[in-house]
């Protein structure tokens, strides 16, 4: 049978619940991958087809990410891998963890998402990462690194404890690779019997056509049956002759050290089979199918290209990470008409600019230089930068050693990242009262990138932490001027700002600190209501405060305080108003309550912020709104509550 017969045949084969539709223009630009619904599909094709089925869907990714942007060079680097998977493993029953989900897109294709995948990431649309809502097919959720091989392990674990035959596979990128996580569980794994397969996605290497035809063939030869069973059958024989079996077991770690760079992931109990080729998907297929016969944990290291089967983002896949909008013909990303300059651009220039004046500054983010802004710093200040990887918890005690000797570390992370360091940020950092400067990118909603990356949190977990200063500006120089106002402090300090562009204040070059703890009213307002802002949705609430002839107050700090504001504030306004981009559970507004309370001031308080739910992914302008905090939302509630205020003091008055 002919490959184009055996599509045929395939295709015309009745499939239960599925009925016939008329030819699309898919299905004329996409034959094979049009038929697929489900990763059942894919297992009732041969493996010869298995190439021409990776081509088409290589294809269609560039299509379809091409009309609205999306994490790119990922994924196309997984084509082959992921057919290979669904093609071997009885998924969903067999489970696949992917780690963090950029390189998934091909994943959700074979899953049944296929004709929803140009919605990904917009309100109301996929997920842009693994979700267990969303498909049976997404095994764990995730979006933070490093994740996947400890779930995978609780899985085979918890399979194995229920006596479930399923199989487990983990795949991970090299850049997860790089924390600590990702260590320990495959310590733990390697000291358990546990079938668990964990397959490292390697795409920081090139691998030429020799090499690589080489590592396959040994890739399928360490993988084989006969392999494992003269290994493990050696193994108890020469371990009853000690010296003997040291001996073998040496020369077996000089043999693989020679021609594989597994020896690592032996020591951890491990049987590591790679480096190969990850997008020879018949040499993938073969390798696999020996591997799901196998007990135990076992390695598999496979060798991709970022971005491949599109030149433009193999030449350059950090710039294709997550493009907007393209031209898939010409490799032109379309740009977003910009309004001024972004937060991150704002920090990254100030870095600069004090890092000229002082020669103490150091620049450390856990691997998220062109997301924070330091691309220019790293370039200027080489021997001052220091990229981490993917590893916060590192990244925040590497910089309290900086601090200890007299250095100025200034930790560029995003917000919902510094979660992941949050004992050394208590034990590390604010304990011994160090002076680091946490420039908090991405506080408050962020939008496309959904609840794993909102920084909805970091006001409530940091404010409880001694010596700890928050900062919160409002506008673009306020910014400026707050970075330059912790890099003065004698202890710890946080500057959040959001993502995205400021309402439009220009920059002021001369930096002055600003008074710590030093709230600024904007307006002063005769209704009685009072209005406390605590970052940049100040801009909205000007109009609100105009309308309602309320008093504004930009709060500028979290931490401290302005008590001396606020007191007589509450004193003389028949209410307040609290607003905050972060949980109103433990936030800002709980702050001011707190206050007012430890004062007996009776002040009617309304707080608004983040409501008490993770908000999903959408543009920044939707997941405001979905939290009430866009400006209709912002006006809506506060009318709300202060004419239930007024009302309520008219009912009092008439009974009094």
């Amino acid at each position: 049978m002919t490959q184009s017969q055996g599509l045929q045949q395939f295709r015309g084969a009745a499939r239960p619940g599925v009925h016939c539709r008329e030819m699309t223009a898919s299905q004329h630009k996409y034959p094979m991958l049009s038929a697929i619904e489900s990763p059942a599909d894919v297992r009732k094709l041969q493996a010869a087809q298995l190439p021409a089925l990776a081509q088409e869907l290589r294809d269609f990714l560039i299509q379809s990410v091409s009309t609205r942007g999306g994490h790119f060079a990922a994924g196309l680097g997984t084509v082959e891998l992921t057919i290979a998977l669904h093609y071997v493993f009885n998924t969903p029953n067999d489970r696949i963890v992917w780690d963090v989900g950029h390189q998934a897109y091909p994943h959700k294709v074979l899953t049944g998402r296929r004709d929803r995948l140009h919605t990904i990431k917009q309100q109301g649309g996929l997920a842009p990462f693994p979700t267990r809502s969303e498909s049976e097919y997404d095994t764990f959720g995730v979006g933070h690194s490093s994740t996947s091989i400890s779930a995978a392990l609780g899985m085979a674990v918890g399979a194995a404890q229920l006596g479930d035959e399923r199989r487990v596979v983990a795949v991970i990128g090299d850049g997860a690779m790089t924390a600590g996580m990702a260590f320990e569980a495959l310590n733990h794994a390697g000291s358990l019997p546990t079938n668990l397969l964990v397959i490292l996605n390697d795409n920081d290497m090139s691998i030429s056509e020799n090499v690589g035809a080489l590592s396959n063939q040994l890739a399928r030869a360490l993988s084989g049956r006969m392999y494992a069973h003269l290994r493990e059958g050696g193994k108890k024989v020469l371990r009853q002759m000690p010296t003997v079996w040291e001996l073998a077991r040496r020369s077996e770690e000089h043999l693989k050290g020679m021609v594989l760079p597994g020896t690592l992931f032996e020591e951890l109990g491990f049987n590591y089979i790679g480096p190969m080729d990850g997008h020879d998907v018949k040499a993938l297929v073969s390798t696999l199918r020996n591997l799901r016969k196998l007990h135990g944990p076992q390695f598999l290291h496979v060798v991709t290209r970022k971005g491949k089967g599109y030149a433009p983002a193999e030449a350059d896949p950090i710039k294709w990470h997550g493009p907007g909008p393209f031209d898939p013909a010409s490799g032109t990303i379309f740009k977003e008409k910009s309004t001024g300059p972004t937060y991150s651009q704002i920090f990254g220039q100030w870095l600069c600019d004090m890092a000229a004046r002082d020669p103490r500054i150091i620049g450390v983010t856990p691997a998220m230089r062109e997301g924070s802004g330091l691309v220019e710093f790293s370039k200027r200040f080489p021997e001052r930068y220091f990229d981490v990887a993917i590893a916060e918890q590192h990244a925040v005690t590497f910089a309290a050693g900086l601090a200890v000797e007299g250095l100025k570390p200034i930790v560029a992370i995003y917000s919902t990242f510094l979660q992941r360091a949050y004992d050394q940020l208590i034990h590390d950092v604010a304990l011994q009262n160090l002076p680091v400067v946490f420039a908090l990118d991405r506080a408050g909603l962020v939008g496309s990138d959904g609840a794993t990356h909102q920084g909805s949190y970091d006001i409530s977990f940091l404010r409880c932490i001694p010596h700890m200063v928050i900062m919160a500006p409002a506008d673009e120089n306020e910014c400026r001027q707050m970075l330059y106002t912790a890099s003065t402090l004698p202890g710890p300090s946080v500057v959040r700002y959001p993502r995205g562009t400021g309402p439009g204040v220009p920059l002021v070059e001369e930096m002055a600190a600003v008074p710590v703890g030093r709230a600024q009213v904007r307006r002063e307002g005769r209704s009685g209501l009072a209005i406390l802002v605590f970052g940049t949705l100040l801009d909205s609430a000007q109009k609100i405060a105009e309308r309602l002839d309320a008093t504004l107050v930009n709060m500028r700090f979290v931490k401290p305080l302005d008590e001396d504001l606020v007191i007589p504030l509450a004193t003389r306004h028949r209410a307040i108003v609290t607003i905050e981009e972060n949980a109103t559970l433990g936030g800002a507004g709980s702050a001011v309550g707190e206050l007012l309370a430890s004062e007996g001031l009776q002040v009617p308080l309304l707080q608004l912020g983040i409501p008490d739910r993770f908000i999903e992914h959408g543009s920044r302008e939707s997941c405001l709104t979905a939290a009430g905090l866009d400006a209709p939302g912002l006006t809506a509630s506060i009318e709300r509550w202060w004419a239930l205020q007024s009302r309520e003091r008219i009912r009092s008055a008439g009974g009094a």
